[in-house]
């Protein structure tokens, strides 16, 4: 006897293993695009999309045939893929008692059948699916449902390739590249929800002396602990990344310069009074410098970071071991030590 699959009704979990992907409001990516290419040929669909399922949205990472990039969740078909454990079949949606009334159905893009495939995560999570549209009545052969069905399996694929290639090697956190892609993408969701951001800049003090006096990998050493302090304080939804070297980024979304200010204080204040053990050299004790800087709308992600950058070498001339903030309109403008 089968058991149900409770990881189809874990929607909170299901959430997060959606957001560790790290993949939501990104740029066109051609492994998703052409997948999405070989499905309307080899299915002959005027419409098709990897759709991912946000908490209250479809977002399509690509598509073909859709003027949008994102619908309401409640009008999505893919969210009632996602509660199946295999394939979801609609063949006529216009006498569908879910879907007749559609504005989907009703209205543009006029669907009629529907075929979509669950993008099962490694742990078994579905957070979205790989849809086929037809805007004419269609019945699914099964060997159009097993094509899909192993299109599917590449998604899921090329996403775990792809957060493996956004996490950085020593650390854990982000690749500079992707934690761009990411910080670039907040801004825009600021931009178009009218809500705060904040970004904070932060590296190791001193670290070339304890490369020079200790050695690279006790510096590697340092470099790690920080991270791993730095991710295991900061919220679910801020997003750290490492920019090269001892240097870190940290972008924090709805959140204005308090805040952003309280974890920057925080995460300084447990670094410095941390034992760091090197190994056969001991223990060692390290500082670092913060600068924030509160986002300003219209203000891209360059500017941004250049205040952030400004208000870092602020705390650094200041003494070090020091945050130092900048409003939505200022360069620094105060410090904590």
């Amino acid at each position: 006897m089968n058991r149900p699959d409770t990881k189809l009704g874990d929607e909170e979990a299901r959430a997060l293993a959606l957001e560790r992907y790290d993949v939501l409001d990104t740029g066109p990516e051609r492994p998703f695009e052409n997948i999405v290419s070989l499905v309307e040929q080899t299915l002959r669909v005027p419409i098709c999309a990897v759709s991912l399922v946000d908490r209250h949205r479809q977002w399509f990472k690509a598509r073909r045939g859709l003027d949008v990039s994102e619908t309401p969740r409640d009008i999505s078909f893919c969210t009632h893929a996602i509660r199946q454990p295999d394939a979801f079949v609609v063949n006529d949606a216009t006498v569908h008692p879910t879907f007749r009334d559609n504005p989907l159905v009703t209205g543009e893009p006029h669907i009629r059948a529907y075929l979509g495939i669950p993008l099962k995560t490694p742990e078994g999570y579905q957070v979205g699916s790989l849809c086929a549209i037809d805007t004419q009545i269609r019945g699914w052969a099964s060997h159009e449902i097993a094509i899909l069905t192993n299109f599917a399996k590449i998604v899921v694929d090329e996403l775990e390739l792809r957060q493996i290639a956004s996490s950085d090697g020593l650390t854990g956190a982000m690749t500079r590249r992707a934690w761009t892609e990411v910080a670039e993408a907040e801004i825009k969701r600021a931009t178009r929800y009218g809500r705060s951001l904040c970004l904070a800049i932060l590296d190791i003090d001193n670290f070339k002396s304890v490369n020079d006096t200790y050695g690279h990998p006790a510096g590697d050493i340092v470099i790690q602990q920080l991270a791993g302090m730095g991710m295991e304080l900061m919220r679910r939804s801020d997003r750290f990344g490492r920019l090269g070297g001892e240097e870190f980024a940290l972008v924090i979304p709805e959140a204005e310069l308090a805040e952003a200010k309280l974890f920057a204080e925080r995460l300084r204040k447990e670094f410095a009074d941390k034992e760091l053990d090197i190994g056969e050299k001991g223990t060692i004790h390290c500082t670092i410098s913060i600068g924030i800087a509160e986002w300003t709308p219209s203000e891209n992600l360059e500017g941004l970071m250049a205040r952030a950058d400004k208000c870092l070498y602020a705390a650094k001339r200041g003494g070090r071991n020091r945050t130092v903030v900048a409003g939505p309109y200022d360069t620094a403008i105060g410090s904590e030590s």
